[in-house]
């Protein structure tokens, strides 16, 4: 690298003495040895194939500080790889997770050997995948933190034993001291819930423009970083893109978690279509992009959505759709929408004069996150006075949501500092309340465009909550459910109520939470409503 470092760098290249288009691929996680899977893959089937350890990570020298250093190695390995005797100066970049990060970085920095790109399930803005609304993401960071530095002489089993334990730190910013090892870089990420400068290196930020390749975008609507994915595609076809560029891209979508792409999720079984080779997609992809094969993959439309519910893909030709009819569904209850059991409704009436609701968030009794990603049954959580539940009578007719979601809420609070949550869930004839997608504002950072601030006890506010996105058929028969409280632990770290940076803060405090829905602050949930 520039600076002298150097990186573990494994080459698989086909039984030839030619040139061939590059495949490259980085990451943290070890890079397979002589043994990879796609090494061979893609090497029997005409491409050389470079597989190379980030910097700090197994055999290459320096420190691993994740996310830092992935822009300047990356380009400085694609500037190398195109320099090389068996590159015929076309390459193109694959992996998912972080290894789709390290092909975001180098990206904007244009290296004239870059072709394309298939990143998957993946970023490009850390910031807005570590927060969410102003609260961190600790079952997505706090565990990979643990076991990314874990000591040698530390087994694996420990971490997951300790995890929970070092989710409840006080203060937070110890869960480390509680593991028994340091790990800066989570104190780092903890010590700067702003959008600050800390995060620039970890950025694409405004240069989307200056990317010069084709990208094949692939995403799970129950995916860690599904809406990483979709920003990055709505990015790369905005308006200040150049055309052929902005022609050159495909999206993905399917009904998927984190590191699977099989029919069964959670509760749920998608069927038979769900199933993908992702990997014979890919070479498709790069067939076509760096061969020059006419395989019809640039002809097919753009989109490709797994519609949920109705458990069948649909080509679509932008995203969000431009059809779509944001629709919003009215908050209501006679003051009791505590539990499954209460008096809570949504519908698209305007609410009159009605009764707030009310619950008390105990930040030393969380609401639990039931499972992680995957779609699996809320009622366990719906029990919980804490949670208060909406929901539609039964549907007469199928209802459609694909795109974006949010929930427009009005809420007071006894505290100077809390959080509030959403969820919205397809419930099933059965009873099952299947989650689909969710989101958590911190009070403090209610307003995107200013610094995060206290809020006035007991005064109402407006809150503008992103659930992301999704893409379900509400069945005729099923309900629309939406759930409101203030914890969904440890899927978000817990607001204790003080006002004090929540990293260090070590007292809990009691909040009572108050829901209005009424014709002043009619509070609701607003779906992409497609007909």
């Amino acid at each position: 690298m520039r600076d002298g470092v150097r990186l573990s760098t494994d080459i698989y290249r086909p039984d030839a003495q030619d040139k061939f288009p590059v495949l490259l691929l980085r990451t943290p996680y070890g890079n397979g040895g002589e043994g990879d899977e796609d090494g061979h893959f893609f090497a029997q089937r005409g491409y050389v194939v470079v597989i190379q350890d980030t910097r700090g990570r197994y055999g290459s020298e320096g420190l691993f500080d994740p996310f830092q250093s992935e822009s300047f190695d990356g380009y400085d390995t694609q500037q190398w790889i195109g320099e090389q005797s068996w590159c015929n100066g076309k390459m193109g970049t694959f992996g998912g997770s972080y290894n789709g990060f390290t092909q975001w970085m180098p990206a904007p920095l244009a290296s004239p050997y870059l072709t394309t790109m298939v990143p998957a399930k993946t970023f490009s803005d850390f910031y807005r995948e570590a927060y969410m609304g102003g609260a961190f993401r600790i079952l997505r960071w706090s565990p990979w933190s643990y076991e990314m530095s874990r000591p040698d002489n530390v087994d694996r089993s420990f971490v997951q034993n300790s995890a929970d334990s070092a989710y409840r730190a006080i203060p937070f910013i110890e869960q480390d001291k509680s593991l028994g090892w340091k790990i800066p870089f989570l104190r780092d990420w903890l010590a700067h819930p702003q959008n600050d400068l800390y995060w620039e290196r970890s950025r694409v930020g405004d240069h989307y423009a200056d990317i010069r390749t084709s990208v094949f975008h692939l995403g799970g609507w129950f995916d860690s970083f599904q809406q990483g994915t979709l920003d990055n595609f709505m990015r790369m076809t905005a308006p200040d893109i150049d055309p052929e560029i902005r022609a050159e891209q495909k999206l993905l979508m399917g009904p998927w978690i984190h590191g699977s792409e099989s029919r069964l999720t959670g509760d749920l079984d998608f069927g038979e279509d769900a199933e993908f080779d992702t990997r014979e997609l890919t070479l498709r992809w790069f067939d076509s992009q760096l061969k020059g094969i006419t395989n019809g993959i640039m002809q097919e439309p753009p989109v490709r959505i797994f519609v949920m519910g109705e458990n069948a893909w649909r080509d679509e030709y932008e995203w969000p759709l431009a059809r779509t009819d944001y629709r919003k569904y009215y908050f209501h209850s006679n003051g009791n929408a505590n539990t499954l059991s209460g008096d809570g409704t949504i519908d698209t009436d305007v609410p009159g004069n009605e009764p707030p609701d009310t619950f008390v968030y105990d930040p030393e009794d969380p609401v639990i996150t039931p499972g992680r990603d995957e779609p699996i049954d809320q009622r366990e959580v719906e029990a919980r006075k804490d949670v208060l539940v909406y929901s539609t009578g039964i549907l007469k007719e199928s209802i459609e949501a694909t795109g974006p979601v949010k929930v427009i809420l009005y809420a007071s609070s006894s505290a100077m500092n809390t959080d509030f949550t959403a969820k919205l869930v397809d419930v099933c004839p059965d009873g099952r309340a299947i989650r689909l997608c969710e989101g958590i504002i911190r009070a403090s950072f209610r307003n995107p465009e200013a610094p995060p601030s206290a809020i006035q006890p007991n005064k109402v506010y407006k809150y503008n909550i992103s659930l992301w996105s999704t893409s379900n058929l509400f069945k005729e028969g099923h309900q629309i459910r939406v759930e409101i409280s203030s914890s969904n632990f440890p899927r978000f770290d817990r607001n204790l109520n003080t006002g004090i940076f929540p990293a260090i803060d070590t007292t809990f405090e009691k909040a009572t939470q108050t829901i209005y829905h009424s014709r002043e602050y009619p509070s609701c949930i607003v779906l992409p409503v497609i007909e």
